[in-house]
């Protein structure tokens, strides 16, 4: 009976919070306002409740809230400090403004809000009947003035002008919240409205609670200094007891100044003899473009429409540039202009940012002398990585090959933002193309079905495939796990013994085909050896394809994954072609590889961070 009792107060207590949470849903992105005046806690029942107030702060769940009438250690609250109790309740900071001493202590406003405020000012307002306050909060990306206006025309006048004065001098965007007991159509608010947007809607009434007719309790936004917001949603809460006043709150999208819009800079994906991909992330939703031509001075733009409609309000983008001239020289820059609002009739948006001037060079079917570098099991060791490329750096380079465990256990999208970023930044991939092949490192952690979200697989379709560099063909296979599909570890979620099938089958088609027969040299690519020290105990991939590719005339095979690195010249373990496998994620073991075509002539370099050759081959 004890455990009925349990789990009944369980599910109730967690059905409640979960109504308290849906209620008032918001979309992300977005900064929750709220205002209130609460008449001391003091209900339309004549019953001082904190609890009753707190429970409507936590349902509207504000990120910063404006309440008016508040007592200090008041006798009238029996010495209570009425904000500290709501705070308390609600854990939320609070910032206490003074108006006047009352009673052994004090009566005035406060704010709460859920992250601590940088600084916060209390400045006199003037009030005939009483003096007024204005409590100036600053957040880290706005600043909230909360106030309670006088009853008194002239006074709410004047403050418009003091308050006036404070948003023209502030640097970032202020709110005005509070119970300015003015209506709508009245001079103050008119007055107030040449510099302030408002931002709740004033049809509808906040006072008298339990039958509102009057609308006196505002959000605002100061629209004078060009920051601009999109207002998301705006209401006033059905609440007719707890105070003499009704809640009300605005969830707004503050606009990202220009140096916070863009995440990544642009890089390129997919590279072809016509096309090429140019991908690259936001911090914020945008609808996004590139700008491109042969002349820097008159270029065209291109953007990505799906089943007609514009690729939009999304942070990851990705434009195909099509229809290009084989062996020419393209200028660029990616465009994204940050949407603030996205409603079926209403579209609202932030600045617009371009990148700085990039440039690629389309592949040419024709083209004998190339560069291209291949990373290993770099493991998000970005220090190897740098040491290593800055031996190459010098070269004119054509494609970056990372062949696998570059990017360590995709646990989250900020994990592989920062390896792709760091690896394209360092090595000028808004220039130079790069081709991301999969190790097994890159199939685990929680994102690592979304990985290809942030890149585009060679060919657009399978994390397989091949094409050509000039006369050179390029395969590329996809080796999975290093463990049977039926291992613990899995938990049976791996199948990739049929995705090696597919690529069997996928290989016998490539090399019966004109490309690979034609081809002047053939570079074999993957991740897990086939070949070398330690892989008998379990090596699938060399009984699906080792029977097909035993009479493959390939130049070369690179391999990973060991972090050990090795060379084995063809015939030594009975492989039909040499295969060089990369080093491991240290500067002991680390090397980039170096690709060199001229004319019909290709070598194969290792470079370790030192800049020794460790492996030089005539291929």
């Amino acid at each position: 009976m004890k455990k009925l009792i349990v789990l009944t107060f369980f599910l109730i207590s967690f059905f409640t919070l979960y109504a308290q949470q849906v209620l008032f849903p918001r979309e992300e992105n977005t900064c929750r306002i709220m205002s209130y005046n609460i008449r001391n806690a003091r209900g339309l029942d004549e019953i001082t409740n904190y609890q009753r107030i707190a429970n409507i702060i936590e349902k509207v769940s504000p990120d910063v809230i404006a309440l008016q009438e508040l007592d200090s250690v008041t006798q009238r609250s029996n010495k209570a400090d009425v904000l500290k109790q709501l705070a308390d309740i609600t854990r939320m900071h609070a910032i206490y403004g003074a108006a006047i001493p009352f009673q052994g202590g004090k009566y005035g406003i406060g704010i709460l809000s859920k992250k601590r405020p940088l600084s916060w000012k209390n400045i006199p307002l003037p009030g005939r009947e009483e003096v007024r306050a204005l409590l100036m909060v600053e957040f880290d990306k706005y600043i909230v003035f909360a106030t309670h206006f006088s009853l008194t025309s002239e006074d709410r006048i004047t403050s418009i002008k003091i308050i006036n004065e404070l948003a023209n001098h502030s640097d970032k965007p202020v709110f005005l919240a509070g119970d300015l007991n003015a209506e709508p159509d009245s001079s103050e608010i008119k007055t107030l409205a040449t510099n302030w947007k408002i931002l709740n809607n004033t049809k509808d009434a906040t006072f008298p609670a339990n039958n509102p007719v009057n609308k006196i309790d505002y959000i605002m936004g100061y629209a004078k200094g060009g920051k601009t917001y999109s207002v998301h949603q705006a209401k006033v809460v059905d609440e007719p007891v707890a105070s003499d006043h009704r809640p009300l709150f605005v969830d707004v999208r503050l606009s990202t100044s220009e140096d916070k819009v863009m995440r990544t800079q642009p890089y390129l994906q997919n590279p072809s003899t016509d096309a090429m991909t140019i991908m690259w992330m936001t911090n914020v939703p945008c609808r996004s473009w590139v700008e491109y031509g042969t002349d820097s001075t008159n270029m065209q733009r291109a953007r990505t429409f799906v089943e007609g409609e514009a690729m939009a309000n999304n942070t990851i983008n990705r434009i195909r540039l099509e229809g290009l001239k084989p062996g020419t020289k393209y200028y660029y820059r990616a465009v994204s202009q940050e949407i603030t609002l996205y409603q079926p009739y209403k579209k609202e948006f932030g600045d617009t940012v371009r990148t700085t001037l990039s440039s690629f060079t389309t592949w040419n079917d024709n083209l004998k002398d190339f560069t291209a570098l291949v990373f290993n099991d770099l493991h998000d060791n970005y220090d190897l990585f740098d040491k290593l490329y800055a031996q190459v750096k010098d070269k004119k380079i054509d494609v970056i090959i990372f062949n696998g465990d570059c990017i360590a256990d995709v646990q989250s999208e900020d994990v592989a933002v920062k390896s792709i970023s760091h690896y394209c930044e360092v090595a000028g991939g808004n220039n130079i193309p790069t081709i991301f092949i999969r190790g097994n490192h890159e199939t685990r952690g929680a994102y690592s079905m979304f990985l290809w979200n942030l890149l585009e697989k060679k060919g657009g379709t399978h994390t397989y495939g091949a094409f050509n560099l000039g006369d050179t063909r390029f395969v590329l296979l996809d080796c999975g796990e290093d463990k049977p599909d039926d291992h613990w570890v899995y938990y049976d979620m791996n199948d990739f013994t049929h995705y090696r099938q597919e690529q069997a089958d996928f290989l016998r088609k490539e090399l019966a085909s004109s490309e690979f027969k034609t081809a002047n040299k053939r570079i074999l690519i993957h991740h897990i050896p086939l070949f070398g020290k330690n892989m008998d105990e379990y090596n699938p991939c060399k009984d699906f394809w080792e029977p097909i590719l035993a009479n493959a005339k390939f130049d070369v095979s690179l391999n990973a994954h060991t972090h050990e690195f090795e060379y084995i010249p063809t015939g030594k373990e009975q492989n039909n072609y040499p295969v060089m496998i990369g080093g491991g994620p240290s500067e002991k073991s680390g090397v980039v590889t170096v690709l060199e075509k001229k004319g019909n002539s290709m070598t194969l370099t290792a470079i370790n961070v030192n800049g020794a050759e460790v492996l030089k081959l005539d291929l």
